[in-house]
């Protein structure tokens, strides 16, 4: 236990303090922790070469696509037409709302931080037609792309957790958008109140640029987004079906997360009406390398799992703590230290799964319904504390034109409560499924 302490110690002093990248300070901790309980050096590679494999081929093709679909979306302009849809839904008078409803739609498959980015000309715009503050404009977007951000795959720290603890896509996707919804609620309604307390000039007029490109229709902006996501839960639910049934056999092949992300990717194609192969090759490659930087994350979170279960550290805390008394808190708070420590909810989730994941009989999540209740309170625990050691945080700082203090009063404060918020909606779920 000592050995893993100081790991995780060596994890959030290189990539907080030393700016180390995440994969190199958790293949430093493998050996750390491996070396350190007396397994040598020729096993501690082995282990790690099989808990990196096994991850990937859990959540390699996944990732992949899933970044792929973010990508085309932002270049089709989809976010941009899903966003202007719901503005006129919800009208200019609730505009709040409708940038938190935005966020919340488009984060289902594009990073927070660049759905902020892509969103973050009409979150201008916006602030110059209503005359509403900016802070409030700009919390509301940003709290509606983190809601999902930490809790659903494919973003990658819910689809790592998710493929570590061996949870099932289709139900970690539909419990976690229900509850995803009333952290989404609690960050705009944060936003709006103490988003007004703080003055805030407007954006200057010669700052909003006229965005001339051809949008695609509504219909063909959403049909990307939605029906990746009915399919795989839609096969998670029916999936006992496939067992007496061929047809629905065949037909659940749909919802299986790679061929579901696909169909996704081909719909984005459509919402574009002709593509040269320049631009198309140009995005895709863009695609590819930014997956990568998160599968070698991944894959080293999955080889300090690996690590960790072979040095049996669950038969150790079980023997010295009572950890079934502690239950779904020890996720949410072992996520919660370790996202306030290094910034990254992405890290800190792929790290506490492969902490967690050993420990769940102890933990009494051993069970299909624990499992899923795990990774979700591990998301609830990677939303906190978001501050300045958060890549995302100056994403939103500097795309809103917001001034250190103000984020870190409003924004900050409203991702506490959203850990908070959806930590309690974990623990309703799990009272709900053991009844």
């Amino acid at each position: 236990m000592i050995c893993l302490l100081f790991g995780i110690a060596v994890i959030i002093l290189l990539t907080a303090k030393f700016r180390v990248h995440a994969f190199f300070a958790l293949m430093i901790a493998c050996f750390v922790t491996g070396l350190g309980v007396g397994m040598n050096a020729s096993e501690v590679i082995t282990v790690i070469k099989d808990g990196f494999g096994s991850i990937m081929k859990s959540l390699g093709f996944i990732i992949v696509l899933g970044t792929t679909l973010g990508v085309l979306l932002e270049h089709t302009n989809c976010t941009q037409v899903m966003a202007n849809f719901i503005l006129r839904k919800v009208g200019e008078r609730n505009a709040p709302l409708a940038l938190s409803i935005t966020g919340f739609i488009v984060g289902l498959p594009v990073f927070c931080d660049s759905g902020y980015i892509v969103l973050s000309g009409l979150n201008r715009s916006l602030i110059k037609r209503t005359g509403i503050s900016a802070v409030v404009m700009s919390v509301s977007l940003a709290t509606g792309l983190y809601a999902v951000h930490c809790l659903i795959p494919p973003h990658p720290g819910a689809a790592a957790a998710a493929g570590t603890i061996g949870v099932d896509f289709g139900k970690l996707i539909s419990y976690g958008i229900i509850i995803a919804i009333p952290a989404m609620i609690v960050g705009h309604i944060w936003a709006k109140y103490a988003g007004n307390k703080i003055k805030h000039s407007t954006v200057e007029e010669d700052e909003i640029e006229e965005d001339k490109t051809v949008h695609p229709s509504a219909v063909k902006a959403f049909l990307p987004v939605i029906v990746p996501i009915v399919l795989i839960a839609l096969s998670s639910f029916f999936h006992e079906l496939s067992s007496t049934n061929n047809i629905v056999k065949n037909l659940l092949v749909l919802g299986d997360p790679v061929v579901a992300l696909s169909i996704g990717i081909l719909l984005a194609l459509t919402a574009k009406k002709s593509w040269d192969k320049q631009t198309l090759g140009k995005l895709l490659q863009e695609s590819a390398e930014k997956a990568g930087g998160i599968l070698v994350i991944i894959g080293a979170g999955g080889a300090f799992g690996a690590v960790l279960a072979a040095t049996k550290i669950g038969d150790h805390f079980s023997s010295v703590f009572t950890l079934n008394s502690i239950g779904l808190l020890f996720p949410f708070l072992l996520t919660f230290i370790l996202k306030t420590a290094q910034g990254s909810s992405t890290v800190a989730i792929i790290t506490a799964a492969s902490i967690v994941q050993p420990l769940l009989p102890a933990l009494g999540l051993s069970s299909e319904e624990g499992k899923l209740i795990a990774v979700l309170s591990m998301g609830a625990g990677s939303m906190m504390i978001s501050h300045a050691n958060d890549a995302y945080f100056w994403v939103i700082t500097k795309f809103s034109g917001l001034d250190m203090r103000t984020p870190l009063k409003v924004y900050s404060v409203a991702s506490v409560l959203m850990g908070v918020v959806t930590m309690i909606m974990v623990y309703i779920l799990s009272m709900i499924l053991s009844s």
